[in-house]
């Protein structure tokens, strides 16, 4: 039974996530079982690790490793058409391919083959505005404390009848 998911809503849905999703239906597709070369995939470092491929039998010349913005492509063709009867065959020397994804800012920083392994390191640098950056706390002097002064209202009297006319009801 062959289970997939549908990542279908998850593109409607979302803007700038295309990379990842592509990643995760490509990861959720049955391998084939043509699995050769074996390989190993391991973290060396905060921001460091190293793929170790068993290439036995195939030369440098005959290997090509190439980085094509998120994909490492390792490819080998033997020269060898070595066309003998042989009783047993267990050294593989067919063609072969193999896709890494890498996520961002990973990057090949070296490659070398000895002893039948071929071994690719890979870093991942992040930019420098991409890094967390420590944001300094300043203390500053108290600023000199501006004296501020009351407006005081001019007082205004609001009558200024003399009450003795009011008494007398001249006022009327």
């Amino acid at each position: 039974m062959r289970t997939t998911f549908n990542f279908t809503p998850l593109f409607r849905s979302s803007i700038g996530f295309d990379r990842m999703l592509n990643a995760l239906e490509a990861a959720s597709r049955v391998e084939s079982i043509y699995s050769w070369p074996p390989y190993d995939i391991a973290k060396t470092g905060e921001d460091d690790y190293r793929i170790t491929m068993a290439v036995a039998g195939f030369s440098q010349d005959e290997m090509a490793i190439t980085q094509e913005q998120y994909m490492l492509m390792v490819s080998g063709q033997n020269a060898d058409a070595d066309d003998g009867q042989y009783l047993h065959r267990g050294i593989a020397s067919r063609a072969f391919q193999r896709r890494f994804q890498l996520a961002d800012h990973v990057k090949v920083v070296g490659a070398s083959l000895a002893n039948g392994l071929l071994t690719i390191g890979l870093k991942r640098e992040l930019p420098e505005e991409m890094k967390p950056r420590r944001i300094e706390i300043t203390t500053r002097k108290a600023l000199p404390k501006v004296e501020t002064k009351q407006i005081e209202a001019e007082k205004q009297v609001a009558c200024t009848f003399p009450t003795a006319q009011f008494a007398h009801g001249a006022g009327r």
